[in-house]
């Protein structure tokens, strides 16, 4: 089929690769001439395991981008993959989403005969059709329903693993209203359903595929949550956390996934997503005392692991290196990392803060230009008087000698992969 996708960012850039991978013709809408300009050379403008192999391999033949909205006048179906970022109450930001909707409405005006619009965005329940299926019925002058049509289809991919969580599924979510938007659909995720060995397949409406992503990650992030308050409470009792929770796991019913207890969860999505559906919620007059829970103690996790850090270093005028500043492994996003709110209050309490991580170094040096940063864990560790392990980045489990060079080797592991051993002061948050 013939594919657009507006908006290029991680989102958006995986799925364009993803489709062509299983042999759509796809075409990125984006506004900035950076970014088309680095897929049309066939480079990924983010960080993501696989991503560079596969825009490599298909730009120039079955992707390509452009700044053009005219472009989606030559595909069937498209997808919008554009930012909703967080309120200061929580709510989403649709802005962008509108704006993107009206370029693409508009462009559609000169098109002759159906368009599918399908939100790749996460948007809280009725968006699509409420906020914006108008816009573009009214930019494009289409009739909804008869040649014009919207879709959900929510994303779950996890920044890392994107391209193995688009091309293997564990599920396939479509909402729709109309049997033509139903077909589609169908006839877009054949190919990956076909060729990822027939994941399930939810066939449901608009409102329900919004919610379905809302669900699921309001699920997983209370999971993680719940996992650090019992291992908070392990703690307390000086009981091993990791045996507490791998024997919980063996439950069929609880399962062993997300439950790794320690500073918390951060990224684009739990947050922000978390945020929307509470204050969605609230709009209609319910508390979701669940989901408030998940963040206060989400919340309380960086302040858990300063006074851990406290009662061994004084952190006003010490050297306390930050060892992973990406917000998980396997990627270079900062937004809501742990570490943020962990360096602001060390540069509060007067500390001497270095930073370093494999790939997220020059994102985050965007943001605090005001640190310091090491190249390797190594130079971040050197004349250290403490060192905090904020992302659980396989290469810190194999520091050791490393640990030698500090001046006072205090270690203050959040993600507990640092393995512990005699000469250093080691400290676990659960």
């Amino acid at each position: 089929m013939q594919l657009s996708i507006v908006g290029s960012g991680y989102v958006g850039t995986t799925i364009a690769a993803c489709f062509a991978e299983v042999g759509h013709d796809v075409v990125n809408v984006d506004i900035d001439d950076e970014t088309v300009a680095t897929l049309n050379a066939g480079d990924a403008p983010i960080h993501e395991p696989g991503l560079d192999d596969l825009v490599a391999e298909y730009a120039g033949d079955r992707l390509r981008a452009t700044t053009d909205y005219a472009a989606v006048r030559d595909t069937d179906v498209t997808f919008l993959a554009l930012p909703t970022p967080s309120e200061d109450d929580g709510h989403i930001d649709l802005s962008i989403m509108k704006a993107g909707a009206r370029s693409l409405g508009a462009a559609l005006a000169e098109k002759d005969g159906h368009h599918l619009v399908v939100t790749k965005s996460t948007v809280v329940p009725t968006t699509t059709e409420e906020v914006i299926a108008p816009i573009l019925a009214e930019e494009s002058g289409k009739t909804l329903g008869d040649d014009l049509d919207v879709g959900m289809n929510p994303e779950f991919l996890r920044e890392g693993s994107a391209v193995e969580d688009f091309l293997s599924p564990d599920k396939v979510v479509l909402g729709s209203e109309t049997e033509r938007a139903a077909e589609l659909l169908r006839g877009v995720f054949d190919p990956l359903v076909a060729q990822a060995d027939d994941p399930p397949v939810v066939e449901t409406g608009v409102a329900e595929a919004e919610m379905i992503k809302y669900a699921n990650n309001g699920f997983l992030a209370a999971k993680i949550s719940l996992a650090n308050d019992i291992a908070n409470i392990c703690k307390e009792y000086d009981i091993d956390s990791v045996e507490v929770l791998s024997a919980i796991g063996l439950d069929h019913r609880i399962g062993s996934s997300f439950l790794g207890a320690g500073v918390g969860w951060g990224g684009s999505c739990f947050p922000k997503d978390v945020a929307a559906i509470i204050a969605a919620a609230r709009d209609v007059g319910y508390e979701p005392a669940m989901l408030e829970a998940a963040v206060e103690v989400n919340d309380r996790q960086p302040v858990r692991l300063l006074g851990r850090l406290r009662e061994h270093v004084d952190p006003e005028d010490a050297r306390v290196a930050v060892l992973g500043l990406a917000f998980k492994p396997g990627t270079d996003d900062i937004r809501n990392s742990r570490a943020i709110p962990l360096i602001e209050a060390l540069l509060d309490a007067g500390a001497d803060v270095v930073g370093y991580d494999p790939v997220a170094t020059e994102n985050f040096r965007e943001r605090y230009p005001e640190i310091e940063y090491a190249d390797s864990a190594g130079e971040a560790l050197d004349g250290a008087d403490a060192a905090l392990v904020v992302t659980d980045w396989p290469a810190f489990a194999d520091l050791d000698t490393e640990f030698d060079a500090m001046a006072t080797p205090v270690v203050v592991d959040g993600r507990r992969i640092v393995t512990r051993r005699d000469g250093i002061v080691y400290e676990s948050l659960v």
